[in-house]
């Protein structure tokens, strides 16, 4: 096997669980050249990527335009092997008009029926099954069986910039998704009991500074820091990677944790950790309501509002949240 390339173009953490696919790859075939296309923004992630010779940016502000230009790229470089992670439309289409001698993904894809091999989606609230296990299974008649974690590439220069000079908690507040975001009051609770000889930062993109300010203004405490659009992406990672924990909704920054190993405890509202994006530290909790809702889960990506109107899944006890700072603090 020559080259390949990998398409997943949603958001940023399913492409944050795609990346053990090129794991798996270059540790199978060490002189392979793989590729990746994924969405325009998402690609400050794979800066200096040691395994990637070249990343296609899909704009899905100028769409078709985008598609087209990029599918005359793409099969210009006769790929031997393209493996489609993703289950819309476009991306079939991508995979489809590679001319790739072997075209690999999801059976729920509507354009599953051009792949050379399709294999089961499934959704598996029962039995765990993680997203990185979903993905790997498209690899099982190339490859061996291991599971590999995700993984990310920051550099000494990432780490360098996201330095701190106390022990820090980092917390990443938003969330693409309102009823996936834990609401700005029980962020303040939870800040307001970290022993205040933590500092706190918050962490996030551009986008999210005025929430991050709403939350920073809230609280009752000294060291608490609003850097949202701060750091690139990998420089975030580097923040994740060095704090004494990391609180996040179930978003892309829960996959970044996991990509580097970090302490974190993810906060799961209207999802649940069933669908298969739960943290894999090897200090990774969920935190989620006791409660019986017979609402929950109301959909896998979470909406731009409760269906209910109450949003009683964000009810979750700070307490046993402030005892796993305490547990990773202790193993530092």
């Amino acid at each position: 096997m020559q080259k390949a390339l990998i398409i997943q173009t949603a958001f940023l953490g399913d492409v944050i669980l795609a990346t053990p696919v090129i794991e798996k790859l270059k540790k199978a075939h060490p002189n392979i050249t793989i590729d990746f296309l994924l969405k325009k923004g998402n690609q400050s992630l794979f800066e200096n990527h040691p395994h990637l010779r070249k990343v296609y940016l899909f704009d899905k502000k100028d769409k078709w335009n985008s598609f087209w230009r990029l599918t005359g790229q793409i099969k210009k470089e006769k790929y031997n092997l393209v493996i489609n992670l993703q289950r819309f439309f476009s991306s079939g289409m991508f995979a489809v008009l590679s001319g790739a001698d072997q075209i690999i993904g999801f059976d729920k894809n509507p354009l599953s029926f051009f792949y050379h091999r399709k294999y089961a989606h499934r959704f598996e609230p029962d039995s765990m099954l993680h997203e990185i296990e979903r993905n790997q299974t498209l690899l099982a008649e190339l490859i061996d069986e291991e599971l590999l974690m995700p993984k990310l590439y920051p550099t000494e220069k990432d780490y360098h910039r996201a330095q701190w000079e106390k022990p820090y908690v980092c917390i990443c507040p938003a969330s693409v998704w309102h009823t996936k975001q834990w609401p700005v009051p029980n962020w303040i609770n939870l800040i307001d009991k970290i022993p205040e000889h933590f500092d706190v930062i918050l962490s996030g993109g551009p986008c999210d500074r005025e929430l991050c300010d709403e939350i920073v203004s809230g609280v009752d405490r000294k060291g608490v820091y609003n850097k949202s659009g701060d750091y690139t992406m990998l420089e975030s990672v580097a923040l994740i990677a060095k704090a004494v924990m990391n609180y996040v909704n179930d978003s892309a920054p829960l996959h970044m944790a996991s990509a580097v190993n970090a302490p974190v405890a993810a906060v799961f509202c209207s999802t649940i950790p069933g669908f298969g994006f739960y943290p894999l530290s090897d200090q990774g909790k969920v935190f989620e309501t006791t409660e019986k809702l017979s609402c929950r889960p109301c959909g896998i990506h979470g909406r731009k509002s409760c269906p209910e109107g109450h949003f009683s899944c964000v009810k979750i006890d700070h307490e046993p949240m402030i005892d796993w700072l305490f547990r990773a603090a202790a193993k530092k």
